[in-house]
């Protein structure tokens, strides 16, 4: 079986390519990335030599090399991650998202589409979303399978238009599709623009920690490589067009999420109680800043037997260690245009 993994090299991506390199060698993984600044090779130097493996850097807005490639591979599978993701990058520059994560998904529909015509058996084109979509949360509820979608930033507009493409293309031409909309992830190999990287990251180097607003906001969080192992099983056993919200069964508020941070980063850099606590900076809350998300995954645990492996506070202290042991991978990464960004956002 052919399949292409579109944003390979970045982080969720990286984590997917690797399950299946490793516990698929029938198949052979295509893994297509921009390599953007958060696309990077380095986070797959473990299987780039592996037989069933091949890297195309590619751009999936080129509408014409996209075509040429299914064309030529005659992908039978789609696992689409390619995306723009970070919503402070989306305020600043909202077109870069609409372009990626909607056009960029549309080509590779049509390609697929044209590619297979009406013989779609045994194909499946699975998309890969977030629970931004839903909006936001008040003090109770989860967000279901079936909850309406109310995006408040550009870049979950962006995403839920490119969900809707995808149910129209299934309902339009045929096309056998999944979508999973997921909680927040975190892991080896993030990028240092989200919150839990970030903030190891600037620890480490004694700087400030930018919370936004009052700390209050609320996220579920999802270990990267439990994500990885609920993508597979979605795969190989999910339902035709069907929808499975993934989430870490992990509610935190940011604030207490980042003293646990403080605390667990002391302990390992053999630092004073409280010191990285002293870090914590109060910063100007980001305009459409959604109050809490939480996910109700208990459609793909009854259906498909998935839950989390690990606990926040032991997934977390994975993630630590991680950073720690791969320092020159974290040095490396932030850099360049990373330094500007940091600058404009939170300086």
């Amino acid at each position: 079986m052919k399949i292409l993994i579109t944003g390979g090299a970045g982080f969720i991506g990286s984590h997917v390519v690797r399950q299946f390199v490793n516990n698929y060698p029938n198949y052979h993984i295509f893994n297509l990335d921009k390599l953007t600044y958060a696309g990077n090779l380095e986070n797959l130097k473990d299987i780039e030599n592996k037989p069933n493996y091949t890297f195309i850097k590619a751009d999936i807005t080129n509408e014409t090399f996209i075509n040429n490639l299914f064309e030529k591979h005659q992908f039978e599978r789609v696992i689409h991650l390619a995306a723009e993701s970070h919503v402070d990058r989306s305020i600043l520059h909202p077109l870069a998202f609409v372009n990626t994560n909607v056009i960029g998904t549309i080509i590779l529909l049509n390609a697929f589409k044209n590619t297979w015509e009406d013989n779609f058996k045994n194909k499946l084109f699975y998309h890969i979303s977030t629970d931004e979509v839903y909006g936001a949360l008040g003090q109770t509820g989860l967000f279901k399978e079936t909850t309406a979608y109310h995006p408040n930033s550009p870049y979950s507009a962006s995403k839920a238009s490119s969900d809707h493409f995808v149910r129209a293309y299934g309902e339009t031409y045929g096309i056998p599709y999944v979508i999973t909309n997921c909680s927040n992830n975190y892991g080896p190999n993030q990028f240092p623009e989200k919150l839990i990287p970030l903030f190891i990251n600037n620890i480490i180097n004694n700087k400030p920690l930018p919370v936004y607003g009052d700390g209050n906001y609320t996220r579920d969080w999802l270990y990267v490589k439990d994500h990885a192992v609920a993508i597979d099983l979605v795969f190989h056993k999910g339902k035709n067009l069907e929808t499975y919200n993934i989430g870490g069964f992990n509610e935190w508020k940011n604030i207490n999420l980042v003293t646990l941070l403080c605390q667990q980063m002391d302990k390992k850099l053999n630092r004073e109680k409280g010191a990285s606590e002293k870090l914590i900076t109060y910063v100007k809350d980001r305009p459409g800043h959604d109050l809490r998300y939480a996910i109700d995954a208990s459609k793909i645990n009854k259906e498909l037997g998935w839950k989390p492996s690990v606990t926040f506070e032991q997934g977390l202290d994975k993630t630590i260690d991680w950073y720690l042991e791969n320092e020159v991978w974290l040095k490396s990464v932030t850099s360049g245009d990373y330094q500007s960004y940091y600058d404009r956002q939170y300086s």
